[in-house]
This record gives structure tokens, sequence and C-alpha cells, in this order.
């Protein structure tokens, strides 16, 4: 395994337990509980990990 290939296989497992518990938070709370468009929330959280606690941080009320 190359060198570089390591540290994206050891973030991966993180990133994608972010964005499933955070997709499984927006799909079930109600649209007048998060701050702005739904959908945005979702491409904003699957782009990075930043995006998902950007989410939990601000996004719900």
């Amino acid at each position: 395994m190359k060198k570089s290939l390591k540290p994206v296989l050891i973030y991966l497992p993180f990133q994608i337990a972010a964005v499933v518990f955070t997709w499984r938070d927006i799909n079930r709370r109600p649209a007048e509980r998060i701050r702005g468009r739904k959908g945005i929330w979702k491409l904003a959280s699957a782009a990075n990990t930043v995006g998902a606690a950007s989410y939990w941080l601000v996004g719900r009320q």
C-alpha cells in the first residue's frame, strides 16, 4: 500500500460515520427545526467533515 493512501483509509471511516449520523438527523428532524434547506446541509456534510460539524453546531435549532 502506498504511504500517501494510508491517511485517507484511516480518515474514511470517520467521514462515513459523520455523514450517516448527520443525514439520519436531517431526515428525522422537521424542516422548521433546521436553519436552511435540508438538501444544502446534506451536500455540505457529504463534502467533508467540516460540513457535518457545521450542521451539528449551526444548522440545528
